[in-house]
């Protein structure tokens, strides 16, 4: 991959570059679903609701904290976990509704 600063890239490479890293972020986010279809069984047994608002908050306020050390913007990281997050209660509930967790 090519080096940050280098005025020789092209846009092939640095599009490359970008494939490589959705490539990677697409695995990321099936992980992270395989583990809400966990979460989904936990609740169905616990009697527990889809959004549990505290939680999101949690959530959302760490990620912010962690993109600004990584030099992300938190209002891109907000943007990107809120959607993300409202998806995932959606499936959830459509799930714990349907009375099978998985």
């Amino acid at each position: 991959m090519s080096g940050a600063g280098q005025t020789n890239e092209t846009l092939a490479d640095l599009r490359r570059e970008i494939d490589a890293i959705d490539e990677k972020l697409v695995r990321l986010l099936a992980d992270r679903l395989k583990v809400v279809q966990r979460v989904v069984k936990v609740k169905h047994r616990d009697g527990l609701p889809a959004n549990i608002p505290e939680r999101v908050e949690e959530v959302v306020a760490t990620v912010c904290r962690r993109a600004e050390a990584e030099g992300l913007p938190p209002d891109l990281a907000e943007l990107i976990w809120r959607d993300m997050v409202a998806w995932i209660i959606d499936y959830e509930n459509r799930h714990l509704s349907a009375g099978k967790p998985d």
